[in-house]
């Protein structure tokens, strides 16, 4: 099996590994909770981030239990702040996704990155005990995974291609307050309209994402 052939398999596996803890498996919703918060704090990252790189700032950033999330921002630059939660979490789980498809080395590195500004997130932008508790367990997970085993581009893959999906399959329920601020913010089009244009960048990142791991693989 050449090593196209093998990605590809991982990816397919991983994929139906994912489908059936979410739509099969008994207890596998509770495996994959974890899995959602991760997405949620991408989504408050790429808010965050949004306001950092347009010279604004952020006051906290907050995970709740039920899944949702919220970032408060000051300044920078509205639209692209609003656009930060969901084509930005978009582009950090393809990230993963890239990353856990490079060596060993990579995905470790990668994932003490991850556990690291999840630390920083926890602490610098602190507003619940909950959230601050969740990103240092999962940090913790994460460095114990990155050091102490030799699943670290599974494990890095997994999170990868579960949050692009997970981001993908829920386009029209994640971002719904998002879009409704961005169609006052920019409202030449209706909320319904802005969130079929964001679902195809975000497909396009996808697409590119993989074409580009495919492409690096035969090499």
């Amino acid at each position: 099996m050449n090593s196209g052939s093998s990605l590809l398999f991982r990816v397919l596996l991983i994929l139906a590994v994912f489908l059936a803890l979410k739509y099969f498996v008994p207890f596998g919703k509770t495996v994959l909770y974890p899995i959602n918060l991760l997405v949620t704090f991408l989504h408050e990252f790429g808010h965050a981030i949004g306001a950092i790189i347009t010279g604004g700032g952020v006051n906290y950033i907050r995970v709740n239990p039920d899944g949702s999330g919220l970032t408060e921002s000051v300044g920078g630059w509205r639209s692209i702040i609003l656009m930060g939660g969901y084509i930005g979490s978009a582009v950090f789980g393809n990230i993963l996704l890239y990353l856990g498809t490079r060596s060993r080395q990579t995905a470790r590195i990668t994932l003490i990155v991850l556990a690291a500004l999840m630390i920083f997130s926890g602490i610098w932008w602190f507003n619940s005990l909950y959230s601050t508790i969740f990103l240092i367990l999962f940090s913790g997970a994460l460095i114990v995974i990155a050091n102490y085993s030799n699943f670290q581009s599974e494990v890095l893959f997994f999170l990868g291609l579960a949050s692009v999906v997970r981001i993908v399959e829920d386009f029209n329920v994640g971002p719904s307050s998002d879009l409704e601020q961005y169609a006052k913010t920019i409202p030449i089009m209706p909320a319904s309209w802005w969130m079929y244009v964001w679902l195809v960048i975000v497909l396009i990142i996808c697409f590119y994402n993989i074409r580009m791991i495919l492409r690096t693989q035969r090499y």
